[in-house]
Parts: structure tokens; sequence; C-alpha cells
């Protein structure tokens, strides 16, 4: 591990490549998995307060799921994240376009709808943030379906933690991005 500020950061994020390749995955992601994206506290306030503006943009099986589950939930580890469609399948915020995935959220973002881009947790992906009381873990998630991303980002030479500069930025700062990537280069 690697101490960046107030967060351990798992060695992985360094010897691993990773670019998201849509071409191919067509935005998997979204759609497969156990429970919707995670969430903090302060985004569940988010999303109740955009989704009047962003509901317009969802497939309507999303705005259904939305309309029954709410704008977030709590899944059965008692965790908030997104709902989703039909029990577990895709969040109920996605949309799709030529038959690739696209996040509604992110979307209203690009046509100046609304100013916040998406949740943290998809922002980031590969990587999940485990919270402790005094510190903060970021880890790899190796997950099948990322196959493709892996062997993009490996003929690309792109770590993991440089594909996701932007998202690192936003949730901890230009001078902690910083200070990964001098930790980086004594690696």
């Amino acid at each position: 591990m690697i101490e960046v500020q107030q967060t351990l950061v798992h060695e992985d994020l360094i010897r691993e490549s990773f670019v998201c390749n849509l071409n191919k995955c067509k935005g998997i992601c979204c759609v497969e998995g156990d429970a919707g994206a995670p969430l903090d506290m302060a985004e569940t306030a988010i999303l109740a307060e955009i989704y009047p503006k962003i509901q317009h943009l969802l497939e309507p099986k999303g705005v259904a799921a939305i309309e029954q589950q709410g704008t977030h939930v709590i899944d059965s580890d008692g965790d908030f994240t997104t709902p989703c469609v039909d029990g577990n399948k895709e969040c109920a915020y996605v949309t799709f376009e030529n038959g690739i995935t696209k996040c509604g959220i992110e979307k209203a973002y690009e046509q100046g709808i609304i100013d916040w881009q998406k949740p943290i947790s998809c922002h980031l992906y590969p990587i999940r943030v485990t919270q402790y009381p005094e510190f903060e873990v970021l880890n790899y998630d190796r997950w099948h379906i990322c196959h493709d991303a892996c062997t993009f980002g490996r003929e690309l030479k792109v770590p993991v933690y440089k594909f996701l500069k932007g998202p690192l930025i936003r949730k901890y700062g230009e001078d902690w991005y910083q200070e990964l990537e001098e930790q980086c280069q004594k690696y």
C-alpha cells in the first residue's frame, strides 16, 4: 500500500493497466452486478434534487423503477445505492445509445442541465473506496466483464491511476493527485 494523505492506495492501481473500451464491452458495468452504484449520503440528496431535471433523458423502465423505489435505495448490506430496473438488473439511470449504455446523469451534465457529473463510485470505477473512521483505502476491483479494458490499457500502457486522473482529482483534489504521482514515481 502507498500512503497518500489520509488514504492508502493499493499498488495494483499502479501495476495494472486499464482504459474503458466501450466499443467492446458496451458499458455492461452499468447493467450487470448485484446492486446499484454505491452512493454516499450527500449524493442521495443530490439525486433527489436533480431527478426532475433529468427524468426526460432516462429510459421509461428506469423512470418506473425510480418512481417505485425512489431516487436511491438501501441495499442488503445497508448501504445507499442507485435503484435498479427489475430487481438487480441495470441501473435505473442508464440510457442506451447505439447499443452502448450511457449514464443519464452524465448525459444531463454534458448538456449543461445539471452541474453534477455522476456518482463518484461510477466515475472512479474500477477503483472501489473502503472508508474507515480515520482513513480510506483505494482498491482495484477486478471484474471479468472489464477484460477488454485491461487489454486496451496494456496496449496503451496506461495504469489505472492515470486512466482515472480526473475522477481522483474530483474526489481528493489536485494536491492529493500530485502526491500520488510522486509516490508512484518512487514505486
